[in-house]
């Protein structure tokens, strides 16, 4: 099974626009972060992870052909904002799609795309097929097994996934003792390190670094940055060894 990152950024902190900071001029690529989002693959199932704003040009630049369901990490904008676009695949595989998503985030997806839910279907619109995620019980999408993981983004309640031996967390801020059961003996760890400055509802870089330590998996990557965190070349030499920045288009097998 693959994992791709299709996006390691964030909107928290970013410009909109011209900026001059080290991170904007940078020409490394690493340094270029669409918003926060992974593609899953197994041999016959692909997933996305949140539809951010950036949605359609990372399925673009990764050459996306068929997908199978999405599923939602919570409700805020720069994760949902790019659900519109599921209708080329809607277009291209004459099915609707499947989109897997707790209550609270259905709701949200109701009100900002009040248009796919309404009674008289336009011609053109996103066909979805809503499924109700159970933060206590895992669920299936094809051959792929998803245990959600609730964290804490500040007083909002966040969906992260364990894949296996792989963990994706991001928007945490804090993790009860009986979810940090869920992800203990993980193989891979995704974590979401916003800046070095404290942040209410974001891990910081260190607090980051502290969960990947308390964790232990044999590798932690970091998303979910923000610009503020520095340069990719910069950050990676204050890591350890077994700990990396993660960059858009990096892929891992899990």
């Amino acid at each position: 099974m693959k994992v791709t990152f299709l996006g390691t950024g964030t909107s928290q902190g970013v410009p909109v626009i011209a900026c001059s900071c080290p991170v904007c001029l940078s020409k490394n690529k690493k340094d270029k972060r669409l918003r926060s989002s992974i593609l899953i693959e197994s041999g016959t199932t692909t997933v996305v992870i949140d539809t951010g704003p950036d949605f359609r040009y990372q399925m673009l630049r990764k050459n996306v052909q068929s997908l199978d369901a999405v599923v939602f990490t919570h409700e805020h904008k720069d994760h949902i904002a790019g659900l519109d676009d599921v209708r080329a695949f809607n277009y291209k595989q004459q099915s609707a799609m499947e989109v897997y998503a707790t209550d609270n985030v259905q709701q949200s997806l109701k009100r900002e795309f009040y248009y796919v839910f309404s009674e008289f279907k336009y011609p053109g619109i996103p066909l979805l097929n809503l499924h109700t995620i159970d933060k206590d019980e895992a669920f299936e999408i094809g051959d792929i097994k998803f245990m959600p993981v609730e964290v804490m983004h500040y007083k909002l309640p966040v969906l992260g996934f364990r894949i296996n031996d792989f963990v994706y967390l991001t928007d945490a801020k804090t993790i009860s003792n009986e979810e940090f059961g869920k992800i203990e003996g993980a193989k891979f760890l995704v974590l979401n390190a916003l800046q070095k400055e404290n942040h209410i509802s974001h891990l910081t870089f260190q607090e980051a670094i502290d969960l990947a330590n308390r964790v232990k998996a044999d590798h932690t990557f970091f998303t979910h940055i923000s610009h503020k965190l520095g340069k990719y070349e910069d950050v990676s030499k204050e890591l350890q060894p077994n700990i990396s920045l993660a960059y858009d288009g990096l892929e891992i097998n899990i």
